[in-house]
């Protein structure tokens, strides 16, 4: 008689691989300028780019299109990279992080 606690299993999982050395910002649309920036250090970001979240804390500002106000839409380069956030400071290329939102530029 089965088990009716058994675990289900699937057929076939798609899994997607990237490799590495195609992970490059020139070769991105930029999709970690999509996430969402907490600031948590004090870097110089300039006031007009803060917002609030529901609990007090700040973040960069995004528009109604998700992306960060501080990208240039056409270059997709910061246009404040000297004083960006220390979370954007420190994202590394090619990271889980990096490989899980890479979007291919056209």
């Amino acid at each position: 008689m089965p088990n009716d606690n058994s675990i289900p299993t699937t057929e076939s999982i798609s899994v997607t691989n990237i490799d590495k050395s195609e992970l490059t910002c020139a070769k991105c649309n930029a999709a970690c300028c999509q996430l969402e920036v907490m600031l948590i250090t004090e870097t110089g970001v300039p006031e007009q780019y803060i917002d609030r979240d529901q609990w007090g804390g700040e973040t960069m500002k995004k528009l109604d299109d998700g992306w960060c106000i501080c990208v240039d839409r056409e270059t997709k380069l910061c246009t404040i990279y000297e004083n960006r956030p220390w979370v954007c400071r420190i994202f590394e290329m090619g990271s889980y992080e990096c490989s899980d939102e890479f979007i291919p530029a056209n």
